[in-house]
């Protein structure tokens, strides 16, 4: 009697994986619909605010202008240093901070002046619009 030989088996089988993929995709779509997508609430506040006044000496005033740039109480500040120019402020001014952001400017600005405030170790914060200021004149052209 001849002895039969066997062929090794080189091949990977990957029905089994496409299996068990298929049931995990499954298994995302039917779970995506349920799970809860939040992210930041942001509304943009409409009207004259009534307890935040320009004048108020008890609080830090930051503005975020159009260009991502920051100025506490009237004075630019870099970005790096926002963080740390807030805490100095905050030990002379308890009132918390305010937060004036133009309406051009984008979020990752008024996000980064959030973040150094809560970095400062400041709890109250608010946000206000800016207001607009006058448009400035255009440019005058010489005439040869």
């Amino acid at each position: 009697m001849k002895a039969a030989r066997r062929e090794l088996f080189s091949e990977i089988n990957i029905t089994p994986l496409t299996d068990i993929f298929l049931v995990l995709l499954i298994i995302m779509m039917v779970v995506a619909p349920m799970l809860d997508y939040r992210g930041l609430d942001m509304k943009v506040a409409t009207g004259a605010p009534t307890d935040v006044k320009p004048d108020d000496n008890n609080r830090v005033w930051v503005a975020v202008d159009a260009d991502g740039q920051y100025k506490i109480d009237g004075n630019p500040v870099a970005v790096p240093d926002l963080a740390t120019a807030l805490r100095k402020q905050v030990a002379e001014k308890t009132g918390g901070v305010v937060i004036e952001v133009d309406p051009e400017a984008n979020h990752a600005a008024l996000a980064h002046a959030i973040d150094s405030a809560q970095l400062a170790g400041i709890e109250q914060v608010s946000v206000v619009e800016a207001s607009p200021s006058a448009p400035e004149p255009p440019l005058k052209t010489k005439k040869k």
